[in-house]
């Protein structure tokens, strides 16, 4: 009698074991990268990653660029890790702008200390201006109070420091000790005077505004020459004197 035909079933066989995920790291987590590349950061140092990004961010498409999502395409990694870091654009924007006012102060305590006594106030005034002209973008941040948060320590303290820098480059100017806790009425006309003046001719010659001013001096004469014939033209007279 003919056996009836059986059909041989094979086993399925079973699919690969998907691989292990680096230790540390759950699998699917993708590790920060710079754009289009696999490149991890350490901890610390996407915090660093970031602000160098934001930068970059903003001294290249100016303050209205600078948002979370394109500091995270600079840095190339994910649109969470700002927000983890800093919380949100104003925490950003803040820490950005401390370190912008620790290189101000830097810059300006670096040119006083190369200068003599009586040169020490005006050492300080260039210094003010070349960092503004250098770095309009991250100057600009620093006045724009309405997008950052004042309270936050770093840049409160950071902010101090640089007032209390130019503050004694005045005082060292007028050989006097210049406190920034308490000030006399002149003390703070002083201050207030050599302040607009620097933050005025800044903003002028950064915008552009001092060009046809340039243009019609003599040739060669360049925005530092303009500043110090500005300074001096004010040396002796009260703020407000004709």
């Amino acid at each position: 009698m003919k056996k009836p035909d059986v059909k041989r079933i094979r086993p399925r066989r079973a699919a690969p074991a998907a691989p292990l995920a680096p230790a540390g790291r759950p699998r699917g987590a993708r590790a920060a990268a710079a754009p289009g590349h696999e490149t991890p950061y350490h901890h610390g140092a996407l915090r660093d990653a970031l602000l160098e990004a934001a930068e970059r961010v903003l001294e290249r498409d100016g303050l209205p660029g600078l948002t979370l999502r394109a500091v995270a395409r600079e840095a190339g990694v994910s649109h969470a890790a700002p927000t983890h870091h800093f919380g949100d654009l104003t925490g950003l924007l803040s820490e950005l702008a401390a370190i912008g006012y620790r290189r101000f102060n830097t810059a300006m305590g670096a040119a006083r200390a190369a200068a003599t006594l009586p040169e020490k106030g005006l050492a300080s005034a260039k210094a003010y201006v070349s960092y503004a002209r250098a770095h309009p973008g991250m100057y600009g941040l620093m006045f724009r109070t309405e997008r950052l948060d004042m309270t936050r320590p770093s840049l409160r303290e950071a902010a101090d420091a640089s007032f209390a820098g130019f503050a004694g480059g005045i005082g060292a100017d007028r050989q006097e000790q210049i406190p920034t806790e308490t000030l006399t009425l002149q003390q703070a006309g002083v201050l207030t005077h050599a302040w607009s003046l620097v933050h005025g001719f800044s903003t002028l010659l950064i915008d552009g505004r001092l060009t046809k001013i340039l243009r019609r001096l003599p040739e060669g004469t360049d925005a530092e020459t303009l500043l110090v014939a500005t300074l001096m033209s004010t040396i002796g007279r009260p703020p407000g004197a004709a």
